[in-house]
């Protein structure tokens, strides 16, 4: 049976790859974006030919995952067509590069608003659903960042990274019983493909800003930049991302892998998560309360 599939931010990256690669997998994919009337209207129109060009159900909807009432209308539009969603894919992002110090409280409070509040007004709307229908799969595109290797200038995006994989991990186990899966998938740095460091945010205080780019660090930002198109492989597939969520979602239910890594750099986050993950787990078995650990299967 064809998924009812949502991938949210899917205008470019990540997003855009992963809701084409779904569609030609069979599923009935919705590519979510704002402005599809807008400055995403190209986008919309390129969709809609991939759609037709290769036979497949790709389709756009609005959704800003900055606005719940742009969300519940959006999430509201696909339950009506279809009477279930399968699974949501929390991919919407941003990145903002540049030395913790000279971005505003309100900057980072911008990045966590997109990173991690949008996945909680998606969540909202979506969860009631699943629990419904007791099975479905939530999908969450992390960071490596948040296990592995951490270079500087990347604080924000960093840290909103490591906040919305907690909040993941929790779900995860809250949702176990509803026969609700979790998937995390893991990209590492990936310099080609994406838009991340082209449409990254900078800082809003430039008088810090010239204080870091003139005091004993001049030129780190740029040596940031070189270090990663160094430790990246020239063939580093940003495609990789999308398969992983492909193989993810098309893996029988009850057996989907938590945690799937796509590393080309391999920072480490791998051994990092492994940790992690075990360390959680052991404690829930500890407890008495390894059932969490698995979907319940309805």
């Amino acid at each position: 049976m064809k998924n009812i599939i949502v991938v949210t931010g899917a205008s470019s990256g990540f997003g855009r790859l992963s809701a084409e690669a779904l569609a030609k997998a069979g599923h009935i994919v919705y590519a979510s974006m704002r402005a599809t009337t807008g400055r995403n209207a190209p986008t919309v129109a390129q969709m809609a030919a991939f759609s037709q060009q290769h036979g497949v159900d790709l389709r756009t909807v609005e959704l800003d995952v900055l606005s719940q009432e742009s969300v519940d209308a959006g999430i509201a539009q696909i339950i009506a067509e279809h009477g279930r969603i399968d699974v949501i894919v929390h991919n919407a992002g941003h990145m903002a590069f540049g030395p913790a110090e000279a971005f505003t409280p309100e900057q980072f409070a911008q990045l966590y608003d997109v990173n991690v509040l949008g996945t909680q007004r998606v969540n909202r709307a979506v969860l009631p659903q699943m629990r419904k229908q007791k099975h479905g799969l939530v999908a969450w595109v992390s960071s490596s960042s948040s296990a592995g290797g951490t270079p500087p200038y990347l604080a924000p995006y960093f840290a909103a990274k490591a906040a919305m994989d907690s909040i993941a991990v929790q779900y995860a186990r809250e949702l176990s019983g509803w026969g609700i899966e979790t998937s995390i998938i893991v990209p590492g740095a990936f310099t080609s493909g994406t838009n991340h460091f082209a449409h990254a945010g900078r800082p809003a205080d430039e008088s810090v800003l010239e204080a870091y780019e003139n005091g004993p660090n001049a030129g780190l930002g740029e040596r940031i930049q070189q270090a990663f198109a160094a430790i990246v492989p020239a063939d580093a597939d940003v495609g990789l991302v999308a398969q992983a969520l492909v193989d993810v979602v098309d893996a029988p239910a009850g057996q989907r892998p938590f945690r799937v890594h796509v590393d080309p750099a391999q920072d480490g986050a791998d051994v990092g998560f492994a940790v992690l993950d075990r360390l959680r787990a052991e404690m829930l078995q500890r407890v008495g309360m390894a059932e969490l650990l698995k979907p319940r299967v309805y």
